[in-house]
């Protein structure tokens, strides 16, 4: 993996979150979670490069997103749908999803939330805002149908620290 200025980094992000997913990994190298996500953006807000992705309360990872203020998103090669798929349909509340995955957690270089040796773009960063979903701001009535147990996602945003790519 290589480190590559953000200002350097070019991407389809459409591409990479509906078609590839991410994987949010939020805690600690001794403690932490993750899980698939396929929704969320890359952009610019208030000077800093950001990522912003939401994470329902009932979902594991949350209470991870909670308790520490940072993340990786980690994108892989299609060879690793299949791993994804675990990640995505069982909880780490469960059991050991990662080792059933047959991924590899390690250190990442600028943050204390761990990522995967797997990954071939890791986003590491640093929380700077979260938000709420209001059902009441939905504009169109078709967003209703993704909360039918009106589980609403909580939004964060997250200053990226460091970009790494496989070379």
């Amino acid at each position: 993996m290589k480190k590559i200025d953000i200002d350097d980094f070019v991407s389809q992000p459409v591409d990479l979150w509906l078609n590839q997913w991410f994987v949010l990994m939020a805690g600690v190298k001794e403690h932490y979670n993750c899980m698939t996500v396929a929704w969320g953006s890359i952009g610019g807000m208030w000077e800093k490069p950001f990522v912003q992705v939401v994470v329902r309360p009932s979902r594991y990872t949350y209470e991870f997103m909670e308790k520490y203020n940072t993340f990786t998103l980690n994108s892989f090669s299609g060879r690793y749908k299949k791993a994804l798929g675990v990640l995505g349909t069982k909880s780490g509340r469960d059991g050991n999803k990662i080792q059933e995955a047959g991924l590899t957690v390690i250190s990442s270089k600028s943050v204390d939330a761990p990522c995967f040796k797997e990954a071939e773009l890791i986003f590491e960063c640093k929380k700077i805002y979260w938000q709420d979903m209001e059902a009441s701001h939905f504009l169109s009535k078709d967003i209703h149908a993704n909360y039918p147990g009106k589980d609403y996602h909580r939004i964060y945003f997250g200053e990226i620290i460091s970009v790494r790519k496989e070379e």
